[in-house]
C-alpha cells in the first residue's frame, strides 16, 4: 500500500489570501492511525467554508491553531480505507461523509485523510453515487441542524428568521426548518429569492429592496428564533427584542467576520444588558460540534427528499485555488465542491 499520497498545503500564516499561498508537493506523507477509534478515508470530494481561509489569513488565529504548513478543508465524502480496532459498524469500502469540524490543519484537500468515529456517517446506499452532494454537508449541515434542532418544537409550526438564506449554511437551514414544521422568513438578494422560495422559505426578503430590520420590526413578537449568517445589518440583534417571543427566544450568531469590529459588536451582543440598549433574548456565538447522530438524521432526510445538498460549483483537485476564490467572493449560491478523485480513478 502506497506511503505517500497528494495534498493541497499552505503556510500556517496566509495573510497575502490562502488562494494566493496554495501549493500541490509532488508528495505528501499519507496519513495514519493512532487510535483504536479513528478511520483512514479515501477522499472522494471536499467543500470548503469560511473557516477554511479566514483562519489562516488571520494572524493570531493561525498561530494558535494551524500547523505549518496546513492542509486545508474539513467536509469531506469518499470510502472507508482502513479501520482502528474498536469500530465495529464499517467496513472497508463503505461510502462515508463527515466533518472535521474546526479541527483544522489535516484536512480534506487531500487524498485521504483520519477522522474520529464520532466525525462520520455512512452514506444510505440508495444515494452512494450523491458524492459530491454529500461533502457538502459538514460544517453547513452540522450548523444548521445544531442551531435549529434544539431551539423549536417540532410540528409546533414555530417561527424561524434565517438571515441570509442562499449561502452553504442558510441553504441547509431553510430546509431543516421547514423539514420540521416552521414558519421560516429568510433574506438574500434579488438574485436568490427564486432558489430560497424553492427550498420551502415561506417568506423571502431581498435586502437590496427593503430595511429588514424594520420589515422584522413590522411582525411583532412572534418569532421563536434568529440564525444570522451574515452578521448583517450590525443592530439586528438588539432590534430583534421587536420580533422575537417574549419567552425562551434565541437569536445564533453563525457569520461573523475575524476582525477587531465584529469582536466588538458579539461583545456588545453578549455583555451589554438590555437596560443599557442590549438584546433581551438569548444570544450565542454558534460553533458545531462533531455529532455522528446528527449527520445520520441529515442523510434521513436526504434519503427521504426532504433536504438536498445545493451545489454552486465543482473544481477539480487541481483547480483548489480556484475553488477558494470563488468562495471568497461571498456569491456563491449553496456550496462550492473540490472533487478530490473520481471514481474512474479506482
Amino acid at each position: 500500500m502506497a506511503t505517500t499520497m497528494k495534498a493541497w498545503h499552505a503556510p500556517r500564516n496566509s495573510s497575502a489570501g490562502l488562494e494566493k499561498e496554495l501549493y500541490l508537493p509532488p508528495t505528501t506523507p499519507k496519513p495514519t492511525l493512532s487510535t483504536p477509534s479513528q478511520m483512514l478515508v479515501r477522499v472522494h470530494a471536499a467543500s470548503i467554508n469560511p473557516a477554511d481561509h479566514k483562519v489562516p489569513e488571520t494572524r493570531l488565529l493561525a498561530h494558535i491553531s494551524l500547523p505549518d504548513p496546513f492542509t486545508p478543508g474539513q467536509d469531506f465524502s469518499g470510502t472507508v480505507a482502513e479501520l482502528g480496532s474498536d469500530i465495529k459498524d464499517f467496513a472497508i469500502g463503505d461510502a462515508v461523509f463527515g466533518s472535521l469540524c474546526g479541527k483544522l490543519g489535516r484536512g480534506s484537500l487531500g487524498e485521504y485523510i483520519i477522522v474520529e468515529r464520532e466525525m462520520v456517517a455512512k452514506i444510505p446506499s440508495s444515494l452512494a453515487t450523491n458524492m459530491d452532494e454529500f461533502a457538502g454537508i459538514g460544517v453547513a449541515g452540522l450548523t444548521a441542524f445544531q442551531a435549529i434542532v434544539p431551539n423549536v418544537s417540532e410540528g409546533k409550526n414555530e417561527k424561524v428568521f434565517i438571515n441570509g438564506g442562499s449561502g452553504g449554511t442558510g441553504v441547509f437551514a431553510i430546509q431543516i426548518a421547514k423539514a420540521l414544521g416552521c414558519f421560516v422568513t429568510t433574506t438574500c438578494s434579488a438574485t436568490n429569492v427564486e432558489l430560497c422560495k424553492s427550498l420551502g422559505a415561506d417568506e423571502v426578503l431581498d435586502y437590496t429592496k427593503v430595511d429588514v430590520v424594520e420589515e422584522m420590526k413590522k411582525k411583532g413578537k412572534v418569532y421563536k428564533l434568529v440564525m444570522d449568517n451574515v452578521g448583517t445589518p450590525e443592530n439586528l440583534y438588539w432590534a430583534s427584542n421587536a420580533f422575537l417571543v417574549e419567552k425562551d427566544a434565541k437569536f445564533e450568531q453563525i457569520g461573523a467576520n475575524f476582525n477587531l469590529g465584529d469582536f466588538k459588536r458579539v461583545g456588545g451582543n453578549t455583555f451589554l444588558p438590555a437596560f443599557l440598549g442590549g438584546g433581551r433574548s438569548k444570544y450565542a456565538v454558534f460553533l458545531a460540534k462533531p455529532s455522528r447522530k446528527d449527520l445520520e438524521r441529515i442523510a434521513g432526510w436526504m434519503e427521504e427528499g426532504k433536504v438536498k445538498t445545493v451545489v454552486d460549483s465543482v473544481f477539480e483537485f487541481g483547480d483548489a485555488t480556484e475553488a477558494f476564490k470563488k468562495l471568497k467572493t461571498g456569491r456563491a449560491k449553496g456550496k462550492v465542491i473540490v472533487r478530490v478523485r473520481d471514481e474512474k480513478d479506482g
